[in-house]
């Protein structure tokens, strides 16, 4: 596990441009976090470097939007979700399971037992300084290693 100290959102939005640099298609990352800790935030800026056009949102209400970028992205917001059987219902196995692009899951916390065995966890913890967030990123598996290296070494800068 390790790091990173957001000073700001700019900060964080910067972060989420180098890693769209690093990204490989395959890679799941599963952000967790309270309500406004910049989950979304991450997202939207990761999206626009990967060469999305148009707005990003969080599909709360949807439950998942996809966007075609320079490798396509599969953003779930499982929030609304309360049983598993609903992850089958919209077709998120289908997805996670064997992915083709970047999936990235907001409030996967709610569902651990059902996320595939290899990814990439990313808390948004919110300091007593208001514009301030620790990212604290985790591999699970291993399939994801050299991913998860190369975004550590983005996060010493």
């Amino acid at each position: 596990m390790f790091e990173y100290k957001s000073a700001s959102p700019e900060q964080t939005a910067l972060l989420a441009k180098k890693i769209a640099d690093i990204i490989q298609p395959g890679t799941v990352i599963c952000l967790n976090g309270d309500l406004g800790a910049g989950k979304t935030l991450f997202v939207q800026n990761l999206a626009k470097a990967l060469g999305v056009q148009g707005d990003v949102t969080s599909p709360t209400f949807n439950l998942m939007n996809i966007y075609e970028g320079r490798i396509s992205i599969f953003h779930f917001d499982l929030y609304r979700l309360e049983q598993e059987y609903e992850l089958e219902e919209i077709g998120f196995y289908d997805y996670v399971e064997e992915p083709e692009g970047l999936v990235l899951i907001e409030w996967a916390e709610k569902f651990m037992d059902c996320l595939p065995e290899n990814y990439i966890s990313l808390e948004i913890q919110r300091t007593e300084q208001e514009q301030q967030r620790i990212l604290r990123f985790e591999l699970v598996g291993q399939e994801l290693e050299n991913v998860y290296k190369e975004m550590e070494a983005l996060c010493q800068f």
